[in-house]
């Protein structure tokens, strides 16, 4: 009898430090529904003529276009693919004045022939030498046909050349909807689509040299007096460029870029306008447009610091979320599309703000976001009582 108690009493001892002792399963892990917010549609004011496109510079959801989409006549936006391809034979950059462009008989002859064609010249003395910097300022700021077609010799040598170098140059960049024939925008076959000159403008904007004349108001060039832009618009509701044209076949036209603050960040909007009745019109048209693009932009809060993503529920049924570990937003335009997908590591006891997971968002045009996943407080143990009383409950599976 003595054995069979001391049998019964050794088996008791060996149950409950058993009991005690035996590890647990990683807890249940189950993950929650994500509301994804919402986005208004855009809307934008477009005009009622020509064509137009308009898109802000890192946010490709955003190119937006109306009218018709053929080639149409580009005036002397198509200075500005003169200015880009003569760079491309003579670069400049940033705070160089360059060499001294020598203006030649056929260069000086060019006053008279564009000036009988009533478009914009600029004085040009027979002993003029200017920087190419200041050449520069005089195209693309005045407008000044002669200069362009003088530049455009200067770093060419011809306008068959000069012609030659363009086309390679807009095949280069992806502007195979775009055809120059010469430099100055007088002759109508320059012509271009609207989102053709979207991305013309973000080339231009990228030049330090470009970017810089095309946004300053007036200049004094010597032996030429003061330039003003052509662009009536600079400074105004952030417009900071980039080309003018008007010609009757093609209309008036505006290039443009504008930059706003928006969500802590710099956004640049480039747009292109073709075809208005007079620039006074097209102006306005073009300042409506932009309103509404910029009002399009909006943040995005995808979660808030603490947000719950997930559950952990250990087999004592005390439950513990899976939260986020910071605040994420992201800045957008327009309407999208938001989804979120967390992943959850196995956890069996943890402290609070242990490191459990990530939760990733993909947010469409854009970059993934990913978040950590913290727990939002301690999974412990439950204490000796409780194994006790619930034997190996919840253990983890032999061989796992």
């Amino acid at each position: 009898m003595t054995l069979v108690v001391v049998a019964v009493l050794l088996l008791a001892v060996a149950y409950l430090v058993a009991a005690a002792v035996v590890p647990f399963a990683p807890a249940t892990a189950s993950t929650t529904t994500y509301r994804a917010p919402t986005a208004t549609a855009p809307e934008v004011t477009f005009p009622q003529y020509g064509a137009t496109a308009v898109a802000a510079e890192g946010f490709p959801e955003s190119l937006t276009t109306s009218g018709d989409r053929q080639p149409r006549s580009i005036a002397s936006i198509s200075k500005v693919v003169t200015a880009l391809v003569v760079l491309e034979q003579k670069p400049l950059g940033a705070g160089q004045q360059g060499p001294d462009v020598v203006f030649t008989p056929a260069m000086q002859a060019l006053y008279g022939q564009y000036a009988a064609q009533n478009g914009e010249v600029a004085p040009l003395p027979s002993d003029l030498r200017l920087s190419e910097y200041r050449a520069f300022q005089v195209m693309l700021m005045k407008s000044a046909n002669n200069y362009a077609g003088s530049l455009a010799l200067w770093a060419y040598g011809s306008m068959d050349a000069y012609r030659a170098a363009a086309a390679t140059w807009l095949h280069q960049h992806g502007l195979d909807d775009t055809t120059i024939m010469e430099p100055t925008g007088l002759d109508p076959r320059n012509r271009s689509t609207a989102t053709d000159l979207v991305d013309l403008g973000s080339l231009a904007l990228a030049d330090p040299l470009v970017a810089e004349i095309v946004r300053t108001p007036t200049a004094d060039v010597p032996g030429v007096g003061t330039v003003e832009n052509s662009n009536k618009l600079l400074g105004i509701d952030g417009i900071e460029g980039i080309k003018t044209g008007t010609l009757d076949e093609a209309g008036a036209c505006l290039l443009f870029a504008a930059t706003y603050q928006r969500g802590g960040r710099t956004v640049t909007v480039v747009g292109a306008m073709l075809g208005g009745v007079d620039h006074d019109a097209l102006d306005d048209d073009v300042r409506k447009l932009l309103h509404s693009v910029a009002d399009d932009f909006h943040t995005v809060t995808l979660t808030n610091q603490g947000q719950t993503f997930g559950r952990y529920t250990t087999p004592w049924q005390d439950p513990v979320d899976a939260v986020a570990a910071e605040p994420a937003s992201v800045l957008v335009w327009g309407r999208v599309t938001v989804r979120a997908r967390a992943t959850l590591e196995p956890v069996t006891l943890g402290t609070s703000g242990e490191r459990v997971g990530t939760v990733r968002f993909t947010v469409s045009h854009h970059d993934p976001v990913t978040v950590p996943l913290r727990l939002g407080g301690a999974i412990e143990d439950p204490g000796v009582w409780w194994r006790w009383a619930n034997p190996f409950r919840g253990a983890e599976p032999v061989g796992s």
